[in-house]
This record gives C-alpha cells, structure tokens and sequence, in this order.
C-alpha cells in the first residue's frame, strides 16, 4: 500500500500531470489561455510518431516473439469484450438510451493514445521496461470495439446505407491515428537502431516537453466537457470511475495468464483500463447519429482520462508489481 502511495505521489507531481492540472484550472476558471487546434493536431501527430517509432525499433531489436503475438492476440480479444461490460453496466446504472450506452461502451474497449504514452513515461522513469511490440497491441485495439459498440446498438446502428457503411469502413481502417501509430511502427522496425540514432534528438528529447504541452490542451479541453457531467447522473460518474479499474482488472488477469513482464502486464492494464476519445468518437458520428456524443465524451474525456492520468496509471503499475513481482 505505501508503495502505490508513494508512486501515486511520484505521478500526480510530475510536470506531464501538473500541466494537466493547470489546464483543467484554467478552463474551470474561464481563463481566456488556449492551444490553436492546429498547433493541438500538431502535437497529437508528434507522440503518435514518436511512440510508434520508437516501438518499433525496440521490436527491430528483439525480433519477433511468441509473447507479442499472444499479448496482440489478447489485446484484440479484450477490444472485442470489454464493450460487453460496459454496456451491461451503462444500462443497469444509468437511464441512457440503447444507442447512446453502445456508442459509450465502444469507447471503454478501444484505447486512448495518450494515457498509454503518459504511462509508458511513468514506467520509464519508475524503472520498469516494458516491450516495445505494446505499441503494436496498442495499434490492433483501437478498432475491433467500434464492431462490438455496432453490434450492441442493433437496429439503431446506421447500417442499411451502403454510403453510410463505405465511411464507416474507411473511417475505422483508416483513420489517421491508426495509419500513423502502424506506419511508424512499421519505419522503426525497417530502420531500427541506425534510424533511432538519426532521429533520438526528434522522438526521445523533445517528447517530455512535447507531452506536457498536449496535456495542458487535453487540461483545457477536459474542463470544458465537466459540464455534460450533470446529464449522465451520479451513476454515470461512478460509472466512468470503475469501468477503468474492471479493464485493467481484466488485463491483470490475461497477463498472468499469458506470464507477461511486469511492464507489459502494467501497459496492457493501462490500455484495458483507458478510454479512446479520438478515433470512437468519430466512428460513431458516422455509425450511430442518434447517440448523444455529449454523454460519451465526457465519459472518457472528463471522467475516465483524469481518473486514469492521476491515479489509475500508479494503480495499475502498483498491482501489476504485486502480483507479478518486480
């Protein structure tokens, strides 16, 4: 318990953490401080380069491995699953309308991008390495949770359209964080260490600044979303409190399971655990119109994004520790 204290503390005052902090401050306290969306974009595009770089080199150094192909496989599986949870939950908890608790529940099987890079951060400086064929897990979960959100919504998905469901289809195959965090991936692995030498100044030195300044913006935005809280109700709130800690739960498990390192097992956690604010969200713009994006973004952007960035991220890295060892 001390030491999930003490990491919980290492995390909350680290600068990524308190930048989010001060842009949650900020947009509470109605300050006029603000990220241009082109320079927020920009910033996104960057830790998806560089995480997805550096992954593959890392698994440019290893090789390929039976353990990435069943933590890929896991990964897939619990992108699948997890929505079934979530949408049990949404709809014994809350009085949301079948549309808007599948289109809710995609969001808690896919993944966020950038609570894994603040994890994979927070594991780097804790001393614990975790594998870098992750990324590729991370690549593979986004998508298989938008088909089982689809399937959930039944006949309120918008699937009799065959222009509907060509955009649909392009929108989640791809979409542009999956194209990039793959595309990277794939370069790491092509050029490997010679290519992390020429591009180290680029992906590993500027990235604590780089990510410190996406989470003031993600501060900003978050902040903005805390109002659609009251229309979820005290149920929706708990919900988005304890959905990440049943996925990471989850995960724990498939990681014992499949003996995974402490760090894989804490980064398929923190993935499990997340939330996508990006590619679901656009996916069901397109899929379920009749769904209240007002009620799934504040879930996973104002609820589950700061609970995992705060404490879920130390949490998750404190169990995995416990039960793996390490």
């Amino acid at each position: 318990m001390a030491e999930m204290f003490a990491l919980a503390l290492a995390n909350l005052t680290s600068p990524a953490v308190l930048f989010f902090a001060l842009g949650v401050f900020a947009g509470v306290a109605r300050s006029d401080l603000a990220v241009p969306e082109a320079v927020a974009k920009g910033l996104a595009l960057y830790l998806m380069l560089a995480i997805g770089f550096k992954g593959g080199v890392a698994v440019a150094e290893q090789g390929l491995t039976t353990t990435l192909m069943l933590a890929a496989l896991a990964g897939v599986v619990l992108s699948f699953s997890m929505p079934l949870i979530a949408f049990a939950l949404l709809r014994i908890m809350t009085s949301l309308d079948r549309a808007t608790a599948a289109a809710s529940a995609a969001h808690y099987g896919s993944i966020s991008v950038v609570t894994f890079v603040a994890g994979a951060e927070f594991l780097r400086l804790s001393g614990i390495a975790s594998s870098g064929h992750m990324v590729a897990v991370l690549a593979l979960m986004e998508t298989p949770a938008i088909l089982t959100g689809l399937l959930l919504a039944g006949s309120g998905a918008a699937g009799g359209d065959k222009r509907t469901r060509g955009e649909l289809v392009r929108e989640v195959m791809l979409n542009g964080s999956v194209v990039l965090l793959l595309g990277s991936f794939a370069i790491g692995m092509i050029s490997g260490p010679a290519g992390m030498t020429k591009l180290e100044p680029f992906v590993v030195d500027l990235f604590q600044g780089v990510l410190a300044l996406f989470l003031l913006d993600m501060g900003l935005v978050a902040a903005r979303r805390l109002s659609g809280a009251r229309r979820l109700g005290l149920g929706g709130v708990v919900f988005g409190l304890v959905m990440p800690l049943i996925g990471a739960g989850v995960a724990l498990g498939v990681a014992v399971l499949l003996r995974l390192s402490v760090g894989d097992a804490a980064a398929l956690m923190i993935l499990s655990g997340s939330a996508s604010y990006i590619a679901v969200p656009a996916a069901m713009r397109i899929a379920l119109p009749k769904a209240d994006p007002a009620v799934y973004l504040t879930l996973s952007l104002a609820i589950t994004f700061p609970f995992n960035l705060t404490l879920g991220i130390p949490l998750y890295t404190a169990l995995a520790r416990a039960v793996l060892g390490g």
